[in-house]
């Protein structure tokens, strides 16, 4: 479904990616880790149009779509959560919800959007009970669902989720990561940027290391989380013990 190759960008002389390659099958999670400055975000923005590349290749659906304009994007199905939700706060719920499918305005029905924010309210239940709550007074993974189910009303077919655990409780991210789990059962192909590497291991299908700009390391997710290296980065004693209780 993606396939990237030598994909490189910088910031002025700052190189953030170096040669980058990956890809990402229908129907998998995969999931890319690393610490703050590894260049995870850049890499989502670039596949999003909003950052440019400097040189690779980037092929979704057997398109590349280098240089196609963000909304282009979403119409072929790349949709993005940002880190720190980036809602519109003033607005409600049901408000932020529907802007998420502006970019079909024209060419879905109006049953169809309103089949679309029905299957949002049952994957987020408590979104459906703050319909005409404003945003900004949610809590933090109410935010974090409501970002989420804003994307899904654009129909991703690949969907790119940064940080979605950034700063929220445990029980909080469990409840977010279940919830990643049953979009990809419900048929949704999800790249998943995350510092949490444990938790997103756990929900991934296969993973990519990413440090320094560059991928030093790859596999299975089970075979990661077995990895010695990647224990000892990302998965120090206090943490693995925090989350196997």
């Amino acid at each position: 479904m993606l396939r990237v190759k030598n994909l490189s960008v910088s910031y002025g002389k700052i190189k953030v990616l170096r040669q980058v390659t990956f890809h990402v099958k229908p129907g998998e999670i995969v999931t890319l880790v690393g610490s703050n400055g590894s260049g995870k975000s850049t890499l989502l923005s670039v596949l999003s149009g909003l950052k440019k590349e400097l040189g690779g290749e980037i092929i979704f659906d057997q398109r590349r779509i280098n240089g196609l304009r963000p909304d282009q994007i979403v119409r072929l199905g790349v949709v993005q959560v940002p880190e720190a939700r980036q809602l519109f706060n003033s607005m409600t719920v049901e408000e932020n919800i529907a802007l998420g499918a502006y970019i079909h305005r024209k060419t879905a029905s109006k049953s169809e959007l309103k089949e679309r924010e029905e299957r949002v309210y049952e994957l987020f239940p408590v979104l459906r009970e703050r319909k005409t709550q404003q945003a900004g007074t949610l809590s933090g993974g109410e935010q974090q669902m409501l970002s989420i189910a804003r994307a899904l009303m654009a129909r991703p077919r690949l969907l790119l989720l940064d940080e979605p655990s950034l700063g929220l409780a445990p029980l909080v991210v469990r409840e977010i990561f279940k919830i990643i789990e049953e979009m990809r059962e419900a048929g949704t192909t999800i790249l998943l940027v995350e510092q949490n590497a444990l938790a997103a291991l756990r929900v991934s299908d296969r993973g990519y290391v990413l440090e320094s700009g560059k991928i030093i390391l790859s596999g299975d997710s089970s075979e990661l989380l077995e990895n010695e290296e990647v224990r000892r980065a990302f998965l120090g004693k206090e943490y693995r013990e925090k989350w196997e209780r």
